[in-house]
């Protein structure tokens, strides 16, 4: 390989903006596809802490139980620990523990008579030792249903840690804008016009920071974007700063993996502890240790102690078994939410783990 080709990058951050859920920022002297994948990580990897698991004891409110669950999932929440969290299938507990899980409830009800009661986020009460994990405090909180004179809502939350590439509700951010070469000059983007692009299409304010293409300038066939206009619009769940660290963070843990796994392929004596040691940071994946990059990330699906998904030789298949499956597999169902669930009804009820909206699916062990 003609290390010719390549020059050695040196990145730099510029911030323009900073306020307490917003960041712009420059992102300059590196490639396409390292700021999409910063990008792309703070939105789908950076984990924060949802409600996940919702206990229905008593709703007569007009909404239906899997409504009111679906609009607690999307409730932000406080997420500076999810760092010290385990995710619930690394947790050694049987079911749930402060470690893992963080209860919260939710008990209103309306006495009053020609009166509308508005149950908000505020009114979700947090249970146990974790009390930093709470709804974010959006002015008066965000607006959950509303009760008329009799109705009830008498509910059990369990919020968990977890990543948006599991679930929408654990994205940290509602939007991460996204913008390089403001005047087009590479020509990625195919402007569709009636009579005029220039009016049709006005620049950003991002073009102010950039030279605008001079009259007869030839194509540079070789330009490629080194530029990258970025902003982060948090949802509260944490500050903006910390997200786009987080991603940086989580980014260099996958990168590391890959190199040590490329030695690995060269050297087949390395051990997972110098993997540990070279790749330092787990990106909130590992039990503690770094995370090694002699063991695929399985993004939480997997329970502790379970193998991956590994490929077995079929061996000779027993008298009535399946041909092609080797005699020490079994089907073991996942634990995998996709959502919070709901369980019970107007009345109480026990949560029932297979519920249709906890998405469970098989897997090798």
């Amino acid at each position: 390989m003609n290390s010719a080709m390549y020059t050695k990058k040196q990145p730099k951050v510029t911030v323009r903006e900073i306020s307490a859920t917003d960041v712009s920022l420059i992102l300059e002297d590196t490639d396409l596809s390292m700021a999409n994948s910063i990008r792309r990580v703070m939105i789908a990897e950076v984990p924060t802490i949802a409600i996940d698991l919702v206990d229905v004891e008593v709703n007569t409110s007009p909404l239906v139980d899997e409504f009111i669950a679906h609009r607690l999932g999307l409730i932000p929440l406080e997420s500076g620990m999810a760092k010290e969290m385990k995710y619930a299938s690394e947790c050694v507990c049987t079911g749930m523990c402060d470690k893992c899980s963080v209860v919260l409830t939710l008990n209103k009800r309306c006495t009053t008579a020609n009166e509308i009661m508005e149950v908000r986020s505020t009114d979700l009460m947090v249970m146990g030792h974790n009390t930093a994990v709470s709804p974010v405090p959006y002015e008066s909180g965000i607006l959950i249903a509303k009760l008329t004179q009799g109705q009830e809502i008498r509910l059990r939350c369990t919020a968990k840690k977890g990543i948006g590439k599991l679930h929408a509700k654990w994205i940290p951010v509602t939007a991460v804008p996204f913008e390089y070469d403001p005047h087009n000059k590479l020509r990625h983007t195919k402007l569709w016009f009636e009579e005029n692009a220039e009016v049709e299409w006005p620049k950003s304010k991002n073009a102010e920071l950039e030279d605008p293409p001079r009259d007869g300038e030839p194509f540079d066939f070789n330009a490629e974007p080194t530029k990258f206009y970025m902003g982060i619009e948090s949802v509260g769940s944490l500050p903006p700063e910390v997200i786009f660290s987080e991603a940086i963070n989580i980014l260099q843990a996958k990168l590391a993996g890959i190199l040590v796994e490329l030695g690995k392929h060269d050297n087949p004596m390395v051990a997972d502890s110098a993997a540990a040691a070279a790749t330092g940071y787990d990106g909130g994946y590992g039990a503690g240790t770094g995370y090694t990059g002699g063991r695929a990330y399985d993004g939480g699906y997997t329970a502790p102690g379970s193998s991956q998904w590994s490929a077995r030789s079929p061996g000779p298949s027993p008298a009535g078994s399946g041909a092609g499956t080797s005699a020490g597999s079994s089907w073991s169902p996942s634990s995998w939410s996709g959502g919070a669930g709901s369980s019970g009804g107007a009345g109480g009820g026990s949560a029932d783990p297979w519920s249709g909206s906890r998405m469970s699916g098989p897997q090798w062990s």
